[in-house]
C-alpha cells in the first residue's frame, strides 16, 4: 500500500506542473517552464522510475505543441475543438442529428446519449478523485482561455468521451469512421495544446474512452 500511494504522489505532479492557481488571486497561473524543468531534475531522484517515465512522457508530449501554440489557426482550431466537446455537446448534437436525419438510426443516437452519461459519471465522478492530480498551469493568453473545469486532471474526460463516441459513431456509421476518429484526435489533442490537461492523462483517457466503446457495443450491439 505503501508503494502505491507513493506512485499516486509521483503522479500528482509532472514538469511544467504545479498546483492549480487559485482563479481570484492569479487567473492566469503564473508559468515558468525552465523553472519546472528544474524542479523536476531536482526531484527525479525522489520519484519512483513510474513516475519518472510519466514526468518525461508528459515533458515530452507538451513539447510537440510547443511550436504549434501561437499559431491563430491552430490556437483556433484547438479553442473551438475543447469548447464544442465541452460536457459532450457536440457528441450530443451528432447523436440528435443522427436520429432526426434517419429515424432508423434513433436506438444508434439512444445507445450514444446512454453511454456519454455513464463514461461522464465514472470517469468525472469516480476515476478523477482516484488520482487527484492538478492541472497543468494555464497560459497567459486569452486563446487558450476555455473552461476550467474544477475536477482534478487524470484523466482526460474530453479524450474519453472523444474516442468512445469514436467507437460507437464508427459501428453505427462505418464510411466516416475517419471523420469520427478525426475528430476524437483533434478534441484530445486540444486539451494539451491549451493546457488543461497533461499529456499522460489523455493517452490514459483515449483508453478508457475506447475501452468504454468497445464495451457498449457488446452489452447493446446493433441490430
Amino acid at each position: 500500500m505503501a508503494g502505491h500511494g507513493s506512485t499516486l504522489r509521483g503522479l500528482s505532479s509532472s514538469p511544467h506542473t504545479g498546483p492549480e492557481p487559485d482563479r481570484d488571486d492569479n487567473p492566469r497561473g503564473d508559468n515558468n517552464p525552465e523553472g519546472g524543468d528544474a524542479d523536476r531534475r531536482e526531484s527525479d531522484g525522489d520519484r519512483g522510475p513510474a513516475a519518472q517515465f510519466v514526468a518525461r512522457f508528459d515533458d515530452a508530449v507538451d513539447g510537440l505543441f510547443t511550436g504549434l501554440r501561437g499559431s491563430p489557426t491552430a490556437d483556433r482550431i484547438f479553442y473551438l475543438a475543447s469548447e464544442g466537446a465541452d460536457y459532450s455537446r457536440a457528441w450530443h448534437a451528432i447523436g440528435l442529428v443522427m436520429a432526426l436525419v434517419s429515424p432508423s438510426r434513433r436506438p444508434d443516437a439512444v445507445r450514444l446519449a446512454i453511454a456519454l452519461g455513464v463514461e461522464s459519471a465514472i470517469v468525472n465522478g469516480v476515476l478523477k478523485n482516484v488520482v487527484p492530480r492538478e492541472r497543468p498551469p494555464l497560459l497567459d493568453d486569452r486563446a487558450y482561455d476555455v473552461r476550467r473545469p474544477k475536477t482534478k486532471s487524470f484523466p482526460s474526460g474530453h479524450a474519453s468521451s472523444a474516442t468512445m463516441t469514436a467507437v460507437l459513431l464508427s459501428d453505427a456509421l462505418p464510411k466516416l469512421k475517419p471523420v469520427w476518429w478525426g475528430l476524437a484526435a483533434v478534441v484530445s489533442a486540444s486539451r494539451v495544446h491549451n493546457r488543461m490537461h497533461h499529456g499522460s492523462d489523455v493517452a490514459a483517457g483515449a483508453i478508457i474512452g475506447t475501452a468504454m466503446g468497445v464495451l457498449t457495443k457488446r452489452i447493446r450491439p446493433l441490430r
